[in-house]
């Protein structure tokens, strides 16, 4: 027993490791500063909830690194799917207006829980050899299981309304279907009419809001985008952020100005000017826009260590992709991967109005407990990707296989 138990902490990947705690001390830090800067009490000991979550999470995350990841697919796959597809409508039925979307269910976010349920159950179906579907993923018809898989819970997901969840839901289940080889030619296609849509909106939005255009002509345009009032205000405000600087812009602009005022070393932790004296908007300094907060306190070469972290997190993820002999493991890595680096690139982006502002946290960055114990998870899932590299991947369903042949075609 003890020599299998460090037979796998050999494989644990203590780089990988070490960055998620380093990031996850800078995100104590950052929200430490952010919520200095708040008159209100409650947000003083935000860190400290922070950090107990953090613990929490790491219960967790060591309980799915040493527990075998195929046998979490094989029992749990399934069966979360069709939960969070549960918990996503009964979000919509009961759950918690908050800034004019229903996110919150009791005390936590379906929408983040579904993200690992999702790419687990993606994984499962086109990573086992041994299922039906895997059987007919190279076909038209395994292109639209795999779109209903995804669909579903993506349209529940846009009703709350969360258009940033999907935005990287989207791209890191289709890294999974692109290496499962689910048919290729609809992927290239839908992917091309994705990139056609997001191009043919921001040109739709800008000839709608561009200056001198009449009012019955940008209302003609605004009619036909599949926008809703408040998302069409954020592509303006990308488009044009210096048209109402003290309205609509007034967030970006803070932002990247936030941002340039730390210069190359930083102002000191805790020192930022633009936090402290609430130049930078207190609703979004310590989730969406706290990426300003760290640069403004760090500069540069703060940033830069941040993004650093940022590679020593996701690069072993791909190393441990490319070295799985399991395809449900490699699938699930590459998909995980993305999809934190989706969430990086974008809310980094829309610091410093590369994209549109949407709401996304920064990953162990921002304050939020739900998406903290998720990717803890999701991380502990691909640390015992690699741990378990190399086993017998037949071992665990040896006694299930020999009672009933038919049963791994179940899926």
């Amino acid at each position: 027993m003890a020599a299998g138990f460090f037979g796998k902490l050999k494989k644990f990947n203590w780089l990988m490791f070490g960055a998620m705690i380093s990031l996850i001390a800078i995100g104590t830090i950052a929200i430490w500063s952010s919520g200095n800067a708040r008159a209100e009490a409650i947000f003083h000991d935000k860190w400290i909830s922070n950090v107990v979550t953090a613990l929490f999470g790491l219960l967790l995350y060591f309980f799915f690194a040493f527990t075998d990841y195929r046998k979490i697919f094989s029992i749990f796959a399934v069966p979360a799917y069709i939960l969070s597809i549960v918990f996503l409508i009964a979000v919509l039925i009961f759950g918690s207006t908050v800034l004019g979307g229903k996110r919150w269910l009791w005390f936590f976010q379906p929408s983040e829980v579904s993200k690992l349920c999702i790419l687990s159950l993606v994984a499962v179906l086109f990573g086992n050899a041994q299922s039906r579907v895997a059987r007919f993923k190279h076909t038209f018809k395994g292109f639209l299981f795999s779109a209903l898989v995804i669909g579903v819970p993506c349209f529940l997901i846009l009703e709350e309304p969360d258009l940033g969840t999907t935005l990287v839901l989207v791209p890191a289940t289709g890294v999974m279907l692109f290496v499962a080889g689910v048919w290729r030619r609809g992927l290239a296609v839908v992917t091309a009419l994705a990139l056609a849509l997001a191009l043919g909106v921001l040109g739709a939005v800008y000839e709608a809001e561009k200056p001198g255009v009449t009012p019955e002509r940008r209302e003609r345009i605004l009619k036909i985008l599949p926008l809703r009032p408040h998302q069409v205000k954020r592509v303006k405000v990308f488009l044009f952020p210096e048209d109402d600087p003290r309205g609509a812009g007034y967030n970006l602009i803070q932002a990247k100005i936030t941002i340039g005022s730390g210069g190359m070393s930083g102002k000191g932790i805790g020192k930022g000017e633009m936090n402290a004296l609430k130049y930078l908007p207190q609703a979004i300094s310590m989730n969406d826009f706290i990426f300003c907060v760290w640069a403004e306190e760090t500069g540069f070469l703060g940033s830069l260590v941040l993004i650093s972290l940022f590679a020593m997190l996701l690069l072993p993820c791909c190393w441990i992709a490319l070295c799985s002999s399991d395809e449900r493991g490699r699938l699930f890595s590459l998909g995980f991967a993305t999809l934190i680096f989706a969430h990086t690139y974008i809310n980094v982006a829309m610091s410093i109005g590369l994209v549109p502002i949407t709401g996304l946290p920064l990953p162990f960055i921002s304050s939020g407990r739900t998406f903290l114990i998720v990717i803890m998870c999701g991380f502990g899932m691909v640390q015992s990707i690699a741990v378990h590299r190399g086993d017998d991947d037949n071992r665990i369903f040896s006694r299930r296989s020999s009672s009933s042949p038919d049963e791994g075609n179940m899926l």
